[in-house]
């Protein structure tokens, strides 16, 4: 970023980042968020979700630098830095993280669309399991997927609920997609599959109104849902900085190797 850029401070409301804030907030002379060239975001993972998502909804994108004052922080930086913090987030490196488009349509018929930096999950309302058809560019490639539900993450977000899920670790850049089941019940051995992300996932319920389920965009939720379709929203391509040597896909590779 250029010398002159300017930087918003944007800060959790839990005790721990409003303590960290507090620190920072004479360290520069900070913007307003809508007149920055980008935004240092103090909190942990499901705030920096949370700052994401309400500048995809704004329309207005900038780069991101998180610092880690939450409980996992893998979209965040070391709280702690021997550099001032303008001089980290000029020497960060960028990394492009593209997010999801869901689009939900009801079993009533209203249709809603969201965007998920993580996963869009669908998963059973009741303890009727769920049973999915599913199409991958518009061919049926499983008639009756029985379960829990199923996901769709993408690299960024397959360290999360997809890897709890026993879902794959996707590198950065890779230009893929996990889908991975929740409890299969029927294929009880099916692991999931990884696609390309030019594909377009498409999900419809069987049974609806016996076997209601929800689908959930990271952290906005569509209940009774009928039919469910996935594509990669490369429109809206988000920017997160990391200190060099701390990248997002550092932490990938490392995750991978923890035992």
């Amino acid at each position: 970023m250029g010398k002159d850029f300017k930087l918003a401070l944007v800060v959790s409301d839990t005790a721990k980042a409003q303590e960290g804030a507090e620190a920072l907030r004479g360290a520069h002379d900070w913007v307003r968020a809508d007149k920055a060239d980008a935004l240092v975001v103090l909190g942990g993972d499901g705030f920096m979700l949370h700052v994401l998502h309400r500048m995809l909804d704004h329309g207005r994108v900038v780069p991101v630098y998180g610092v880690n004052l939450g409980t996992v922080g893998f979209l965040m930086n070391r709280h702690r830095g021997s550099r001032p913090i303008a001089e980290r987030v000029a020497r960060a490196r960028e990394v492009a993280v593209v997010p999801l488009e869901m689009r939900a349509r009801t079993i009533g018929g209203k249709e809603h669309k969201y965007y998920a930096i993580n996963e869009v999950s669908l998963l059973r309302e009741t303890r009727q399991t769920a049973k999915l058809e599913v199409k991958v560019n518009g061919k049926v490639r499983m008639a009756e997927l029985a379960g829990d539900g199923v996901l769709v993450a993408t690299p960024a977000g397959s360290t999360a609920y997809n890897l709890s899920a026993n879902g794959p670790i996707l590198p950065l850049g890779c230009g893929m997609l996990a889908l991975t089941p929740l409890s299969p019940f029927r294929p009880r051995r099916w692991k999931g599959a990884i696609l390309p992300d030019s594909a377009e996932v498409c999900f419809c319920v069987r049974e609806p109104d016996k076997r209601p389920v929800a689908a959930v965009a990271d952290q906005k939720e569509v209940r009774n849902v009928a039919e469910v379709h996935i594509s990669v929203a490369r429109q809206h391509q988000l920017t997160l900085l990391f200190d060099p040597g701390k990248s997002l896909e550092e932490r990938i590779f490392a995750e991978q190797f923890q035992v």
